[in-house]
Parts: C-alpha cells; sequence; structure tokens
C-alpha cells in the first residue's frame, strides 16, 4: 500500500489561509447563533408600578428562563414614553436592548408632533404583546350613571367638568378628544405626566373623568373609587360584563384599544429578532403568563414582526387623520 502523499509546504500554507478566511467568514453568524451573549435591557417608558411595566416583568422573567438570559427591566419615564423610544432607537443594534412600546410610542404621539426618533426607520418591531380596550370612567360623586346622562351634564355646565389625560398625544388625550367629537360632550383638558397622577386626580375629584386603559383603571372600579360608564372596544369584557360598549351607549366612531409590543433598533439582524420573537410568543403561550396579564384587563395578543411593522403603518396614518380631524396640537 502506497503512503498517503501529504501536500507540498506551499499547499498547506494555501490550505492554512484558507481556514482562516473560512473561520473569520464565519465569526459573525457564530456571534448570531450565540445570541444573546449577555443580560438583556427592556426599556419600558413608563414609571414603575404602573400598567405597561407590570406587564414587562410578566413577560421579561419567562423570556429570560426562555433564552438562558437575564431580561432586566429598566425605566425611563417621561415625554410620553419619547425619552425611552429615543434610547433604544440609538442602542446598538444587536438584540441586547429593547422596547416594551405601545400605541403612545409608535402610533399617537409621532402622529400629533414631530419626534426625535422615527416609529418606522429606526425600529424592528418583534411583536405584539397584548391589548387593553379604553375604558371610560368618571369620579363617583360626579352624578351619573350612564354615557347619556354625563353628556348632557357637560352641555348644561360647560365648565364644571375636566378631562385627565398622561399627557398630550397619548391614549387617554386622544380618546376623549374622539369622545367629544362624536358625542358633543362639552370638557377641558388637563394633561398630566403620567397615567398614574391623572388618575389619582380623578379618583380626588380633581378632575372628573378619564380614558385609561381597562388594564390600568380596572382594579379602581372595583375598589369604588372610580366609575366605568363604557367601554372603548368592540365589544364587551368578561372582567365588566356590565359595562356597555361607547357604541351601545349611542356613541359611534370612538374605538381605541392600546396595544402593547416589543421593538429591538433598526437595522437588529433578522436571525436575533426571529429568535426575540421565538422567545416572546412563546412567552405568551405559557398558560400563567397569560393569566397573570389577562386577569388585570389585557388579553394577550402575539404576532410575527411582519404583521407589527403592518399595525404601525396603519396605527400612523389612523392617528393623523385623528390629529387632523380634532385640529389637535402638543401644545
Amino acid at each position: 500500500m502506497n503512503p498517503r502523499k501529504l501536500p507540498s509546504p506551499s499547499r498547506r500554507h494555501t490550505l492554512a489561509m484558507a481556514l482562516a478566511l473560512a473561520t473569520l467568514a464565519g465569526a459573525p453568524l457564530a456571534a448570531h447563533a450565540a445570541f444573546p451573549e449577555r443580560s438583556i435591557t427592556l426599556v419600558v417608558p413608563t414609571a414603575a408600578g404602573g400598567g405597561n411595566d407590570g406587564m414587562a416583568r410578566v413577560v421579561a422573567q419567562k423570556m429570560s428562563q426562555l433564552l438562558g438570559q437575564s431580561v432586566i427591566v429598566e425605566n425611563k419615564a417621561g415625554a410620553n414614553g419619547a425619552i425611552a423610544a429615543e434610547f433604544v432607537a440609538r442602542a446598538t443594534p444587536d438584540g441586547h436592548t429593547l422596547l416594551f412600546g405601545y400605541i403612545g410610542t409608535h402610533g399617537m404621539s409621532p402622529a400629533l408632533q414631530k419626534l426625535r426618533y422615527d416609529p418606522v426607520t429606526q425600529f424592528e418591531p418583534i411583536g405584539m404583546v397584548c391589548y387593553s380596550p379604553t375604558l371610560m370612567v368618571i369620579n363617583p360623586k360626579v352624578p351619573a350613571k350612564t354615557v347619556a346622562e354625563f353628556v348632557a351634564l357637560t352641555k348644561a355646565s360647560p365648565t364644571s367638568y375636566n378631562y385627565a389625560s398622561a399627557g398630550n398625544g397619548t391614549a387617554p388625550h386622544f380618546s376623549a378628544e374622539m369622545f367629544k367629537l362624536e358625542s358633543g360632550a362639552q370638557m377641558a383638558h388637563v394633561p398630566y405626566r403620567g397615567s398614574a397622577p391623572a388618575m389619582n386626580d380623578t379618583m380626588a375629584n380633581q378632575t372628573q373623568v378619564m380614558f385609561p386603559s381597562l388594564f390600568s383603571a380596572s382594579s379602581h372600579v372595583k375598589n369604588g373609587k372610580l366609575r366605568a360608564l363604557a367601554l372603548a372596544g368592540p365589544k364587551r369584557s368578561s372582567l365588566m360584563p356590565d359595562v356597555p360598549t361607547l357604541e351601545e351607549a349611542g356613541i359611534k366612531g370612538v374605538e381605541i384599544t392600546q396595544w402593547y409590543a416589543l421593538f429591538a433598533p433598526g437595522k437588529t439582524p433578522k436571525a436575533v429578532v426571529d429568535q426575540l420573537n421565538k422567545a416572546l410568543n412563546t412567552a405568551l403561550a405559557d398558560k400563567d403568563v397569560a393569566r397573570r396579564i389577562e386577569e388585570q384587563g389585557a388579553v394577550v395578543d402575539s404576532s410575527t414582526p411582519e404583521a407589527l411593522a403592518q399595525t404601525v403603518r396603519q396605527e400612523l396614518a389612523k392617528w393623523r387623520g385623528v390629529v387632523q380631524k380634532a385640529q389637535l396640537t402638543a401644545d
């Protein structure tokens, strides 16, 4: 048997170079395959203890288990979510910094005013998390049991009723303005820096009405500090089956679903986005995760990155139309 012929020195050098180049060429793929390499920061655009924060922590806890790395929630409240959104938009696009975005950061606020981030071009959608219908609530001292009675009160005394919002360009702001357009109700806007202080003043009767999410308001309705008049959604909620929709109450055209979703910085690799989407959807499919979200008034609603991208485009177009019709301004 003839001995195996070894390559010549020059041939061995060529093979070594080829192997080295192949290793270098494969380095980015290996890095993507190893994602996540370290802990992931999930930036929440509201203060700790709020509705958004609670949902984010439930999702982060389960995703940590699935990804094998800690998912740490970091609250960056302010400017109706713009501070958090801008921070994530400028972060390194490697999947280790994410945004718990919502209808405010990627729909309403960009429709109302020019921001220092673009909700479409500077983000990679990962997937929808959940949605919650908007709830019309009033202070219990207001002598109205129905929407019609409340509208009549505001018309009879136009300077006596104020509505609270979490700030200009937020869901409570847009909801109230749409309600005024369709119902003819007379009430003034009092913007706050966040949903919690707005709701606190409504419970204290400093303001008389608000349009928060069912998720954030349900506990206050249950303990009697707020009175629910209607849902600004397509159907009644199983959590409050006796509360009618606004359409059932005679007000058509006011349907606001507040949605929540995960976003990565723009240009995050598709392989990383797909891995995060898989982890997110697996987390949302967990019965305990779904229960903890849904028992507070939100409905789990997973999606593909492509479907979320389409939702963002549709929401921007919708709310730009509302801004124009209601002649809203950021001031």
